[in-house]
């Protein structure tokens, strides 16, 4: 019998054979990573011919192997320097090559053709039945204690080919790949996940499995790769230049602004009431006065009156510097706003706004008569009898933005709003009662007529007081008449001093103070805030009489009718010399 690795002869294996033990397959783990199919353990090969399980290719092989030098197929090497995967072995790995083909341990291949092959022997291999008890076609072990033979069947490594094709033995697995993508990174060479793990599924997965799958060439993943670095890169830096840029000027740019006083194109400016400067600001870049808010700001920021800007209907020019807008805005000469004085009567705002606004004559009063309940008035101010003018006393006294171009309903709101806003802070409407009066209506009425009366702030409280004083139902002085001018004026749209007394006696309208007891159905004027506050805070010295003694600005008070008729005649005598 033959005893494949050896030659012919009987002679079994020696402890000193290099394929004994640790010096041949049974001792050390294959070079490709894979255990061998013996678990280690030192093999005995009977002497007898195997089959071989390459099908067309197989031939009658010498016993000897591959001849005297050891045929290499694959790289027509010397035998001592065969490797049987068709690669040399790095890290010492020669010594197998030297190993297999000293021994000739495998049988022929089946690279002959005929009957010679490429070995020097011409005998051929013996064939054996199959016992269908053994699956791997295994002979019994010549000796005790022998392992069976794998290496004749199917499943013997390497894997059977197909017939009628002819392929190359897969290289053998290591570590390092010596070929043209050492030098390329993992991300450049389009490593994954899965090519890690290929071999883990079993010893024919390997690096032959991945180089046959469809791969896009190299050059263009690795020219991809470097142009969407390269974008994102440049993105992100163009990216932290901008908002670097923005912060910088945020924080150290000077605002954007315009040099001088401006192109000379007029322009008008309504700053609401407490607009701060950022809102004035906003509405002078809107316009086209000022280039920047930030500008305007500043320049606010820096003038010592700055802060001071007031409301109203300013005319600027365009493209000022933010300093020459901010001292414009505190010139008075830009301010082009309606003012309403204290004391003033309806009739006369409906004219001021007609004019303002450019319209016809008349316009601010009917809208005022028509849609006197849809303007803002509070719910005490309405369904009062006999009034002449609903909005009479709600034209409170300020400064106003109008201009042309405005409706004459949206200036009479803000008129009103602004009144409204006033009487709810003095608290009109809690403190009427207690000053024995009928609701805030005639709190407000009362105001009205000290406004008109007095002559000065200094009398305004003790004019409030002559007024309570005589309203009191126990008064016998003047039997709760209050006998003043203003009233009567108000009924006839006149402010005549003087009124003979026959004229006013004939008159009984409700606004007649002397043919009529208590109060006016309204007020007659819109009260500024000192009159208001004096209408809250009377005097309490019993004054019932006042006479305007010098006919203009000087006021006198008296506490009986014998001190009124010494001012009565003051009066008339000061009147007479005129």
């Amino acid at each position: 019998m033959t005893e494949y690795g050896r030659g012919q002869g009987s002679e079994p294996w020696h402890p000193e054979d290099p394929l004994y033990g640790d010096g041949g397959w049974g001792g050390q783990q294959a070079d490709d990573g894979r255990q061998p199919p013996y678990g280690g353990q030192p093999q005995y090969y009977p002497q007898q011919p195997q089959q071989s399980s390459y099908g067309e290719w197989g031939g009658d092989v010498a016993a000897g192997g591959y001849g005297e030098q050891g045929y290499d197929p694959y790289a027509q090497q010397p035998a001592h320097s065969y490797d049987p995967y068709g690669a040399q072995q790095p890290y010492g790995q020669q010594q197998y090559g030297q190993q297999y083909a000293a021994q000739a341990q495998q049988p022929s291949q089946g690279y002959g053709q005929g009957d010679g092959g490429y070995g020097t022997g011409s005998h051929p291999s013996a064939q054996y039945p199959t016992d269908p008890s053994d699956p791997y076609n295994q002979q019994a072990a010549p000796y005790p204690g022998e392992q069976p033979d794998f290496y004749g069947t199917p499943e013997a490594y390497p894997p059977p080919r197909p017939p009628g094709r002819r392929t190359e033995p897969e290289p053998p697995r290591t570590d390092w790949d010596p070929g043209t993508d050492e030098d390329q990174h993992a991300f450049f060479a389009g490593a994954n996940g899965d090519d890690e793990g290929a071999d883990e599924g079993g010893a024919g997965r390997g690096r032959a499995d991945r180089r046959g799958r469809t791969e896009k060439p190299r050059g263009r993943r690795n020219g991809c790769a470097c142009l969407v670095v390269a974008l994102v890169l440049g993105g992100g830096l163009a990216g932290v230049g901008y908002f670097g840029y923005q912060f910088y000027q945020d924080r150290f740019g000077a605002a954007p602004d315009f040099a001088g006083d401006g192109n000379g194109q007029q322009v008008t400016v309504t700053i609401p009431k407490g607009a701060g400067g950022s809102d004035i600001g906003q509405e002078l870049k809107r316009v086209g006065v000022v280039k920047s808010v930030d500008a305007f700001i500043s320049a606010q920021q820096s003038n010592p009156q700055g802060k001071s800007i007031q409301d109203g209907v300013y005319t600027l020019q365009k493209q000022m510097s933010a300093a020459s807008a901010v001292e414009l805005l505190l010139s008075p000469k830009s301010r082009s706003n309606l003012i309403i004085a204290e004391g003033k009567r309806n009739i006369d705002v409906y004219k001021l706004i007609d004019k303002r606004l450019e319209v016809a004559d008349g316009t601010t009063a009917k809208v005022a008569k028509d849609q006197y309940k849809s303007l803002g008035l509070p719910t005490w101010a309405l369904n009062h009898a006999k009034v002449k003018d609903p909005l009479e006393g709600f034209l409170y006294p300020s400064s106003y933005s109008v201009a042309k171009g405005q409706k004459p309903a949206d200036v009479l709101k803000q008129m009103v709003a602004r009144a409204d806003e006033q009487y709810a802070k003095l608290g009109l409407e809690q403190k009427a009662k207690g000053l024995g009066l009928d609701g805030p209506w005639e709190l407000l009425t009362v105001a009205s007529l000290v406004q008109a009366e007095g002559k000065t702030h200094a009398d305004f409280r003790m004019m409030s007081e002559v007024v309570y004083n005589r309203l009191k139902p126990d008064n016998t002085e003047t039997n709760r008449l209050l006998q003043f001018d203003s009233s009567y004026n108000y009924l006839k749209g006149q402010s005549n001093i003087h009124i003979r007394q026959g004229e006013i006696l004939k008159n009984k309208d409700p606004y007649n103070t002397y043919t009529n007891t208590g109060l006016p159905p309204g007020p007659i004027g819109n009260p500024g805030d000192e009159a208001l506050q004096a209408a809250l805070d009377p005097t309490t010295d019993g004054w019932i009489y006042f006479v305007a003694t010098d006919g203009m600005n000087k006021t006198e008070f008296a506490k009986n009718y014998a001190d009124f008729q010494k001012l009565k005649d003051k009066f008339d005598a000061s009147s007479t010399g005129n």
